[in-house]
This record gives C-alpha cells, structure tokens and sequence, in this order.
C-alpha cells in the first residue's frame, strides 16, 4: 500500500526529520583537531538530561544491554550479591545477565503487571545486616508490561533500611521521555538507549555514572575490556574516544538532546503523559484492560493492551501490519500472545497517535474482536480535544 508505515513500538521510535538530516552527512575523521567543541558541549548538555551535575556521562556504540553490562563489570567483583525484582522480560533479562556474569541475585518474584516492590526491598535491606548486597536493580519502566516504577521512592526505601547499595536503573524506555532525577534519587548507574526517548537509531548506548560508582570503577572490579570506564574517562576528557566512535549518531544525538532541552524537560515528560493518557481513555472505551494492574503502574511510554481471553494478540499484530501498514509492540515471554503494545514515546503528537488507535481498532474488528467501532478513537480524539500538556500550555 503507497504511504509511509505506521511504527508505533515502544523502540525504535520515530526519528525526526532534523534528526535525520543531521545524520546525513559525509564521513568525518573522528581524531580532527576541532572534534572537542563538538564532543566536549554534548557530554554537557546530557547531563542535563540525566539531571546530574556530579556524573560522568558515557557513549558506547552498543545498545542498553551493553550499558548493564558496563555498569555491572566496572563497578562489582565476581561473586558479588544484588537485589532485583522480575516483573516482565527486560528486567528477567537484566536479572539473566547478572547470573551469565557470576553474580548471586537475591531476586523478588512480582506479577507482571507490577513494578519495583519498594517495601520488599525496604524490608531485605533492612535484614541484610551484613550489608552483603551492593547494589539494588530497578527497571524505571518496563517495556513489555507498560508499567512504570517509582525510583524515588525505591531510594526512600534503600534510605530507610539504612542500607549503602549503589542504586542502578535501567531507563532504557524512560529516560528523555518521563521524569528522571540522578542526582536527587541518588542514583549511581542510569542506562538509556538511543532508539527511545532519544530520537535515534539503534546503537549508541547513553548512560551516566555517579561520582561512587566512578570511584569503585578504579578497584578490583570484574574483567572487561571493551567496556571499560577508565578508558572512556582519559580519552573523553580530551573531547575524543578510545576507539572509532559511530560519528553520525553523534551527530544526530546533537540535534535530539537540542530538541528536548529547547522543548523543555518537563515540556516533554507532561507530552508524554498526555499522550499516554489518551491511550488509556480508548483502551477502557474498548472495554479491554491495560497489563498493568493500576493507575500507580501506568507507563507514559508504552500500553500494554490484553486481548480478551481466547483471543490471540499476535493476529491482531500481524493484521495490523499486513491490512494497515501498522507496527504495534508485541506481547514478550510471560504474557506473548496476550497483549499488543502501543508505544508512544519520541517525536510524537496526538494526530500520529490517533492514526495507531485507529488502525489498532480496525485490526482489532478485523480479527474477531468485538469493540464497537470508533469507540477508543471517540474517547482519544475528546480527551486530546478538551485537554492539553499542562506544563507545556503553562510555558507559552
């Protein structure tokens, strides 16, 4: 069918057209003398994103799973015992990760659907006498439920047990699109990728290191090589990496962090609950229910919508692309074949979203799935209609 496709996984998102521009650009020689002015202002300026004044920001071609692996070999030895829940596939990923590198993994067991069990964690912190757990992982927004964690009050949580554990999150689909805090929280490692809230394609890993986490960088941590931090501090002090960088996402990393920093961070955070917002009032005018088991789990980048029972969300996935030229996310591990994805995060705005829910619901009609046409559409459409970003109106 002639036209552009529909993408609306939760990543790789849109990648704007200054974007793209930016991108498309001659190869340039990555050791040049004027490098630094450009590589020295951008380390500065995602920073600001990560809203940390003391963390180091790193930028390795790799995506969010080479960052967890950069945060565990730097910063833990061989053997060392963290604490992490699984509530969906990528915190089991994280969680396999830790196990494949010979790490003990104290793990909380949740229902997907639920986040981060912050008084779980209070109440084994609190135990941990002996202070043998070093770290505390948290999944801010978990990909494949739509559910969103509270890393503030995980922090609340690791302060009331007294407890020193570095605090780690994967912000891989939530940092540059809902709020993020380092400093603040207290966060030690953030990991992100550059196919989210970034506006990229796949393939730079973003990611930003406390001032202790750097400094248990430098001791006998676990082996790595390529992922090493001290190699990426001399030569990034300089302006340059330690091997080829991939120049063109840099490039187009530029003009993303200039979006959301022109937009306003808090600009962008109130965009995505907006958005998200207009997503959940059609899914309850279509009768069906989010995976996410409350309001306190809803994610601000990705729905996941469960099919009724005897339904299988794969067809509406694939009918969706092959009728309708349109990508949905679909259900992973646990819950695949239960529910399809919505992702709406990135370069977004309520008329390209209407056109997801719109072809969500024919697809949905088309298979077998008994919603009253133009009901989830109706209730977006007067939701966007008769509401604004708050923050966003606010700053005009």
């Amino acid at each position: 069918m002639p036209g552009v496709k529909s993408l609306f996984v939760p990543g790789p998102t849109n990648v704007p057209e200054s974007v793209r521009r930016a991108m498309d650009v001659p190869m340039e020689d990555h050791r040049a003398p004027d490098l630094p002015n450009f590589t020295l202002p951008l380390f500065a300026d995602l920073k600001k994103v990560f809203k940390t004044e003391c963390g180091k920001v790193f930028l390795f071609p790799a995506s969010g799973t080479g960052g967890w692996e950069a945060a565990l070999t730097n910063t833990l030895r061989l053997g060392d015992k963290v604490l992490a829940s699984r509530f969906g596939q990528f915190s089991h990923l994280w969680i396999d990760m830790c196990t494949r590198l010979g790490l003990e993994v104290e793990l909380v067991d949740c229902e997907w659907g639920t986040g981060v069990p912050t008084e779980k964690f209070r109440e084994i912190l609190a135990a941990d006498k002996n202070h043998e757990i070093k770290a505390v992982l948290a999944t801010q927004n978990e990909t494949a439920t739509g559910v969103q964690s509270d890393i503030a009050a995980t922090r609340r949580a690791m302060d009331a047990a007294n407890h020193p554990a570095m605090l780690y999150v994967d912000g891989v689909s939530s940092i540059g699109s809902v709020d993020f805090r380092m400093d603040e929280w207290g966060v030690d490692i953030a990991v992100s990728g550059s196919q989210k809230g970034f506006m990229l394609p796949a393939g730079l890993c973003i990611m930003a290191a406390s001032e202790r986490a750097m400094e248990l960088s430098g001791l006998d941590t676990m082996h790595r090589c390529y992922f090493d931090f001290k190699d990426m501090v001399v030569t990034n002090a300089t302006g340059y990496f330690p091997y080829t960088p991939p120049m063109t996402l840099l490039r187009g990393l530029r003009v993303a962090v200039d979006r959301l920093l022109d937009e306003g961070l808090d600009n962008v955070f109130a965009r995505h609950n907006f958005l998200a917002e207009g997503v959940r009032r059609a899914v309850a005018a279509w009768g069906l229910d989010l995976c996410a088991k409350g309001p306190e789990w809803y994610s601000d980048t990705v729905t996941a919508i469960m099919v009724p029972e005897g339904n299988d969300a794969n067809e509406v996935i694939k009918h969706a692309y092959n009728r309708y030229g349109l990508s949905l996310g679909a259900g992973l591990s646990v819950v695949a074949g239960k529910v399809f994805r919505i992702g709406h995060l990135g370069d977004l705005n309520e008329l390209m979203l209407m056109s997801a829910l719109s072809g969500a619901e024919m697809a949905m009609r088309d298979v077998g799935i008994d919603v009253v046409p133009g009901s989830g559409v109706a209730a977006a459409q007067e939701f966007y209609r008769q509401n604004s970003p708050k923050l966003a109106m606010a700053a005009e």
